[in-house]
């Protein structure tokens, strides 16, 4: 294209009119191609709904990934960014993994797949974080993604308590798995919400920390990358609080 543009401009100066009209027609039909390839592209990247994962994963295990692979195959999220939630300073817990080691496990747990993403923007956030505010700064950050949010039935039903929810009711839509012994509560038949049947996972970041500190094997709860970097580690096995 580059080099049929220069021809283009040679001609015309020089008055080759015999292949004015040649390479003009190539010149446009380039230029007009090329322009359509941009437009696809950026049509598609506008098209990418991604759902975010918010928790602590204090550690991730294989629930997280199973809730997250199943709402890419059974919904219509085409990406999935775990984003990690940061300690809060002024709360601090003795279970609570340090931000940046919590953040390296979600990248070991997912690997080279890259349908998903370990997301550490409210690591630069002000504390404590609020969804409210992180989903406008990734907003506006990448403009050209439709960004959705996960959450579990237990969170919906304490909806409510959400800094800004109405906010994020109105302007996001919400999937929603299932939780042991919750049911969503009064939103669940709102128009922005989708009930995803997903399994039901009864375990939980807790159950594996309380076994890591009684001594008992977790190594199936979680990707072995995972696994082994916790034992080699030495995590959790020092908890003098059980939360």
């Amino acid at each position: 294209f580059i080099f049929d543009s220069f021809r283009f401009i040679i001609f015309v100066i020089f008055g080759k009119n015999n292949n004015f009209v040649i390479y003009g027609l190539r010149f446009v039909v380039c230029g007009c191609f090329g322009f359509y390839l941009y437009f696809c592209t950026l049509f598609e990247e506008t098209m990418k709904k991604t759902g975010l994962y918010f928790g602590s994963f204090n550690p991730i295990h294989v629930g997280h990934l199973i809730i997250a692979e199943y709402l890419l195959e059974h919904s219509d999220l085409q990406e999935l960014w775990f984003v990690v939630s940061p300690q809060n300073p002024l709360k601090k817990k003795a279970s609570l993994l340090d931000d940046r080691q919590r953040l390296h496990l979600v990248n070991l747990a997912i690997g080279d797949d890259l349908r998903f993403r370990a997301c550490d923007i409210e690591f630069s956030l002000p504390k404590p974080s609020y969804t409210s505010y992180t989903l406008q700064v990734l907003r506006e950050q990448y403009p050209q993604r439709e960004f959705c949010l996960i959450m579990g039935e237990d969170n919906l039903q304490t909806f409510t308590k959400w800094f800004n929810y109405e906010y994020i009711l109105e302007n996001y839509e919400l999937y929603v798995y299932p939780r042991p012994g919750y049911d969503g509560g009064d939103f669940r038949n709102h128009p922005h919400i989708h009930l995803v049947d997903a399994p039901l996972m009864a375990l939980s970041s807790t159950m594996i920390r309380d076994n890591i500190k009684n001594g008992k094997s977790v190594r199936y709860m979680m990707p072995e990358k995972v696994f082994q970097y916790i034992d080699q580690e030495g995590f959790y096995k020092n908890l003098r609080l059980k939360t």
